[in-house]
């Protein structure tokens, strides 16, 4: 009994985790019966195709769901349009004229969804009200009127489900693409300031940086789905775009200071900035993923005045080791690569400043939806 109720507190624990993901599985169930009843109720002729359109568009956001059915829908039209004048204004016999038609359905469609990716569903339109006429001896005007129905039906249904049903707004997916984000990034910078020591290849480098490139991809992809959102006016929030920046801008330091690790510092120099960087890494580590907590839970705080402060204390200890002349007669790459370490953490401090700026206000928009929530 004890087993099987830590069993399924275990799965109620990864399920809590799992909520936005949940929450996409109900809408697309929902949206494929009501699809498909409503379809019945109308009398189309494929009531597949509704469900089949309705699960294309419900999407994890409504800002993406929009953009899905916008697509859908012209690609449509489109396709249905050109499959249609087609097997219309074409006369065909046998096999061996549907199967040139057919390649002139293909061809140009195909071409033009590879141009535009968008419009892909123009292809599979095409070919589908092309060939049914020719499969059950109907009217390929009757086939492309249905067809049309049965993708606004699945179109409609899906992305009425996305605003009712459970919907997932994109900027609360901005903050936990964020979070997520700077905490790869926080442990990448982690271990490429370890690596001063001993130095780091290009295998290990890519290695400890793996993974950030995706997680900053699908970032701005949900940044352009909340951006859509807002025009839509479906849902409010700060700018995305400074939080967005601010990221890709600290990924560019973690890389500049990734290439700073190539080459190990000298012995005595790593004695003297030991500390330091440990101070360093420690405070701009605990800072990034405070952000990164504020961010996911929406509260929280951050406080940047450590990472000024050890920032501060390397840059006094930089200046007393170059006074002192430790610097002098090391190797050129090394020299290089010293001050390019240096240059970084500046550049890192000018972006951590902006990160607390747009934390602040991404805060700020969190304490005035939870006022509003309780007023």
């Amino acid at each position: 009994m004890r087993r099987m109720m830590a069993f399924g507190k275990r799965m109620l624990g990864s399920l809590r985790g799992h909520k936005t993901e949940l929450s996409l599985a109900v809408r697309l169930a929902v949206a494929a019966v009501a699809a498909y009843a409503i379809a019945r109720a109308l009398h189309l002729m494929l009531p597949l195709w509704a469900v089949l359109t309705s699960l294309i568009v419900t999407q994890m956001s409504v800002g993406r769901s929009l953009k899905a059915t916008r697509d859908y829908m012209i690609g449509t039209v489109g396709g249905a349009a050109y499959g249609g004048a087609i097997a219309m204004l074409i006369p065909h016999s046998g096999e061996g004229g549907l199967l040139g038609l057919l390649v002139l359905t293909v061809g140009p469609t195909a071409f033009i969804g590879a141009v535009n990716p968008s419009l892909s569903a123009a292809t599979v339109t095409a070919v589908i009200v092309l060939l049914v006429p020719a499969m059950n001896h109907a009217n390929p005007l009757d086939s492309t009127i249905d067809r049309l129905f049965e993708v606004t039906v699945g179109g409609l249904t899906g992305l009425v489900v996305s605003f009712l049903v459970l919907p997932s707004r994109a900027v609360s997916q901005i903050r936990i693409n964020a979070a997520q984000l700077l905490e790869l990034e926080a442990a990448a910078f982690a271990e490429l300031l370890a690596g001063l020591t001993r130095g780091l290849d290009n295998d290990t480098l890519h290695r400890i940086q793996d993974g950030i490139g995706t997680a900053m991809a699908a970032l701005h992809a949900t940044g352009l789905e909340a951006e859509r959102e807002r025009a839509a006016h479906l849902s409010k929030g700060p700018d995305t775009g400074p939080l967005l920046r601010t990221i890709q801008r600290l990924r560019h330091d973690v890389v500049m200071i990734g290439r700073a690790s190539v080459v190990p510092l000298p012995s005595n120099v790593q004695a003297r900035l030991a500390r330091p960087l440990s101070d360093v890494s420690n405070a701009i580590v605990g800072y990034m993923r405070a952000v990164a907590a504020s961010l996911r839970d929406g509260a929280g705080n951050a406080d940047i005045h450590p990472v000024d402060a050890a920032l501060q204390a390397y840059t006094a200890e930089v200046a007393a080791l170059r006074s002192e002349g430790m610097i002098r007669g090391v190797p050129v790459d090394v020299a290089e690569r010293f001050f390019a370490l240096g240059f970084s953490l500046e550049q890192m401090r000018q972006n951590l400043n902006d990160l607390d700026r747009c934390h602040a206000e991404w805060c700020e928009a969190s304490a005035v939806k939870s006022v509003s929530a309780k007023v």
